[in-house]
C-alpha cells in the first residue's frame, strides 16, 4: 500500500495517470485546433527569430523592409495638408484624417505641397504618439479577440485568439501601421457579442464603415434576419458620423471619394509586387491580361489561357455560393445566425475587390465563432488557422539587393523570391467562403425539407441546427 496515497484525505482529487491525460487530449474532438494554434505560434517564433538575425521581415510581410509603418504616417501626413482627394486620391472617408490628426503630433508633419506618396515617412522618428497608438490599438484588439472568443467557447477561447490576433493578416496590418487596427475593434464590437445595447452597436458599425467603406456589406445581410430597425441605425449613425467628420476636416465630398475608388479599381496591375500582398485574384486576373510583363514566356501561352479562364471563374464560384445562400436564408432566417449572415456579406466584399493583405481579420473571427461540428465548418475554421500562418514558400529566387531597413535602423541585405502565397491565400480564402455558403444552404434545405436531405449532405454541417452567437 502506498503511505502517501494513505495521507491524502478521502474525496482529495488524484492525477490522471500521464497515459490517461493523453488519451484525454485526443478524445477532445478539439485537439486538431490546439495543434493547429501550436504550428501558428511556431511559425510566429521563426519570423521573429529571422527578424532579429536580418533585420527585415520574411516574406509574407511586405517587400519593403523601409516603408513599415506607411499606411499610418504617410496617411497622417495628408491628414494635414491639402491634396488629400485630388492629389493623393485617397479612398478612405474623412473619419480616417479626423482620427490620424488626434493621435498624432502637428509639428512632425511640414505643411508642404508634396506629390511623394511616401512623404509622412520622415516623421516616425518624431511623432511616438502615432507609434504608441498603433501598439495601443493592436493590444486593445487582442484583448477584444480573446473576450469575444471566450464569450462563444471558452474551450476554444485561446487558440482561436491565436489564430486571430497574432495571424498574419493582423501582424501585416500592424506591420503596414494600417487603420484595420482602429476599425476592427470597432467592428467586432458592432457585430460579436460583446454589448448588449443595440443603439452601441449600431454607433460602432458607423464608425467602422466610416473607417473601411467595404463594410456596408457585413451589414446589410441583416435584413434578411428582418433586423430592419437596426440596419437603419447603422445607416443613419454612417451618415451621421461621416458628416461630423466631414465638417472637421473640410474636404472628402461624396463625389470624391466614389470617384477615387472607381478610378482605384479599374488601375490594372502591371508588376509582379503588386500581387505579393493579395487577398483576391483580382490583382491575378489583371496582371495576366497586362503587356508590361513577359508572363507568356514564363508560364506558356496555354498556361495563362488557362489561368484567364480558372481564376475569374473560381471568383464567380464563391460569389455565387455566397448569393444563393442568402437567398435560401431569406426563406428561413430563423435558421441562420446573425453572425453567419455578417459572415457571407463581408466575404462577398473582400472575395470581389482586392483590400489588402489584413483584411482577412474581418471574418477570421467570425469563422472562429463557429461551433467546431461537422465537415462545412470544420473545414472553413481549419483553412482560417492555415490563413493565419505567417508562411510562404518561395517557387524562385530573386537577385539580393540591399535595401534600407526601417526595424534594423541600418541597411541590409534583403533575399526574396517569388512565392506561393499570393495564389494559394487567395484560394484558401475562396474556399473559406464557398465552405460557409454550404453549411447555410444544407442547414436551410434540412429545415425546408428534412427528409430530402440525403446524409453525405447532412454530414457538411453536423446535423444540428446552429444557436445564435450574436
Amino acid at each position: 500500500m502506498d503511505p502517501a496515497a494513505d495521507s491524502k484525505p478521502d474525496g482529495a482529487p488524484h492525477a490522471p495517470p500521464r497515459s490517461t491525460a493523453f488519451a484525454a487530449f485526443f478524445s477532445d474532438d478539439r485537439w486538431p485546433e490546439w495543434v493547429m494554434a501550436t504550428i501558428l505560434a511556431g511559425l510566429l517564433i521563426k519570423v521573429i527569430v529571422f527578424t532579429a538575425v536580418n533585420l527585415y521581415l520574411p516574406q509574407p510581410f511586405f517587400y519593403e523592409p523601409s516603408d513599415t509603418f506607411a499606411d499610418w504616417f504617410n496617411t497622417a501626413f495628408w491628414a494635414r495638408n491639402a491634396g488629400t482627394y485630388d492629389t493623393w486620391t485617397t479612398l478612405y472617408p474623412p473619419l480616417t484624417f479626423v482620427f490620424l490628426r488626434i493621435f498624432g503630433f502637428d509639428r512632425c508633419y511640414p505643411q508642404t505641397q508634396s506629390v511623394d506618396p511616401s512623404a509622412g515617412l520622415a516623421a516616425r522618428d518624431c511623432d511616438w504618439l502615432g507609434i504608441s497608438t498603433i501598439f495601443g490599438l493592436f493590444l486593445i484588439d487582442l484583448v477584444l479577440i480573446y473576450l469575444t472568443l471566450r464569450k462563444v467557447d471558452r474551450r476554444t477561447a485561446l487558440p482561436r485568439s491565436l489564430c486571430v490576433g497574432l495571424g498574419w493578416p493582423m501582424l501585416d496590418g500592424l506591420e503596414r501601421g494600417n487603420l484595420v487596427l482602429a476599425c476592427f475593434a470597432c467592428f467586432v464590437l458592432a457585430v460579436g457579442p460583446l454589448l448588449g445595447s443595440a443603439r452601441t452597436k449600431a454607433v460602432f458599425a458607423g464608425l467602422a464603415i466610416n473607417f473601411k467603406v467595404y463594410l456596408i456589406a457585413s451589414i446589410l445581410p441583416l435584413v434578411i434576419k428582418r433586423r430592419w430597425r437596426w440596419v437603419e441605425q447603422a445607416v443613419i449613425a454612417t451618415v451621421f458620423v461621416y458628416l461630423v467628420s466631414f465638417a472637421v476636416m473640410g474636404r472628402g465630398t461624396v463625389t470624391e471619394i466614389v470617384r477615387n475608388i472607381r478610378d482605384f479599381s479599374s488601375n490594372p496591375t502591371t508588376q509582379v509586387l503588386d500581387l505579393w500582398p493579395a487577398a483576391t485574384y483580382k490583382p491575378a486576373i489583371s496582371f495576366l491580361a497586362s503587356d508590361s510583363f513577359p508572363i507568356t514566356l514564363l508560364l506558356g501561352s496555354r498556361m495563362v489561357e488557362t489561368l484567364e479562364r480558372l481564376l475569374p471563374l473560381l471568383v464567380m464560384t464563391g460569389q455565387a455560393a455566397i448569393l444563393i445562400a442568402a437567398g435560401l436564408a431569406a426563406l428561413r432566417p430563423d435558421v441562420i445566425t446573425r453572425t453567419r449572415l455578417v459572415t457571407h456579406g463581408t466575404m462577398l466584399a473582400l472575395i470581389t475587390s482586392e483590400a489588402g493583405g489584413y483584411t482577412p481579420v474581418f471574418f477570421m473571427v467570425l469563422v472562429l465563432m463557429e461551433p467546431w461540428r461537422g465537415f462545412g465548418r470544420k473545414f472553413a475554421i481549419s483553412a482560417t488557422y492555415l490563413l493565419g500562418m505567417s508562411l510562404d514558400f518561395t517557387l524562385d529566387k530573386l537577385p539580393s539587393i540591399v535595401r534600407d531597413s526601417y526595424i534594423g535602423n541600418t541597411q541590409t541585405i534583403v533575399e526574396f523570391g517569388v512565392t506561393a502565397a499570393p495564389f494559394v491565400r487567395p484560394f484558401v480564402i475562396l474556399a473559406i467562403a464557398f465552405a460557409m455558403a454550404c453549411v447555410t444552404i444544407r442547414e436551410v434545405c434540412a429545415a425546408m425539407w428534412p427528409q430530402r436531405v440525403a446524409m453525405p449532405v447532412r454530414a457538411l454541417a453536423g446535423g444540428e441546427r446552429a444557436s445564435s452567437l450574436a
